[in-house]
């Protein structure tokens, strides 16, 4: 199955999500900036507030889509250690790239948020979204982020996943919504017809968006 863009994946998704519709104390949380696209959706289609959750990929040196780490905002911190250990990837590298990335996550913060932290989550249900894994480091992030927070339930909804994560990610969360998970996969990428890069300013508009409709009804 192949997407035509993100929104189809999201409209896609919603429709197994449904059980959630219109449902109290339940959050949709993109990661930014492709999975908030996804999540615009599923907010938009199950009537559900949207919010972010700030996680960055620390990419392999000369590879940055190869994720070997993932940070989030909260300092959460994933590590792929099969990719770091295989490839003997330089610990110092992996130190001097979390700096930076904290300095990437206070930049968004602000720009979300005006640099405020998570809303409160305890005692919620959050379907965490993306616009789909590979290695699965920065859900991962997200995840052991949200299980600090005091969840009612966690949901992970994705368009799309690799084998690996789906067997790994799946067991650390209470649902796991995924359309598909292939034998073949490559990258995520190779899944849409269109996976242009998200700009900040439309994770800016869609989240505004989000805000009003909430504060409309």
């Amino acid at each position: 199955m192949i997407y035509k863009d993100r929104s189809d994946a999201g409209r896609r998704l919603a429709e197994l999500l449904s059980h959630y519709r219109g449902k109290p104390e339940t959050i949709v949380l993109g990661l930014p900036r492709g999975g908030v696209t996804v999540a615009y959706e599923i907010a938009r289609e199950l009537d559900l507030p949207l919010d972010v959750l700030i996680v960055r990929k620390i990419g392999f040196p000369g590879n940055p889509e190869l994720a070997v780490a993932a940070l989030s905002e909260t300092g959460a911190l994933a590590l792929n250690e099969e990719i770091i250990a295989g490839y003997g990837v330089d610990r110092g590298y992996l130190t001097r790239e979390t700096i930076r990335q904290k300095e990437e996550i206070a930049r968004r913060k602000v720009l979300f948020r005006g640099g405020e932290g998570l809303p409160p989550l305890a005692g919620k249900t959050v379907i965490l979204v993306d616009d789909g894994v590979a290695t699965g480091a920065t859900v991962k992030a997200a995840v052991t982020t949200l299980k600090q927070e005091r969840l009612a339930r966690l949901v992970v909804a994705l368009p799309v996943a690799s084998p690996d994560a789906e067997a790994t990610i799946r067991r650390m969360v209470d649902e796991w919504v995924c359309l598909q998970a292939p034998a073949g996969f490559m990258a995520v990428g190779s899944f849409y017809y269109d996976f242009t890069q998200v700009e900040d300013s439309e994770v800016i508009a869609m989240l505004k968006e989000s805000r009003e409709r909430g504060e409309r009804e």
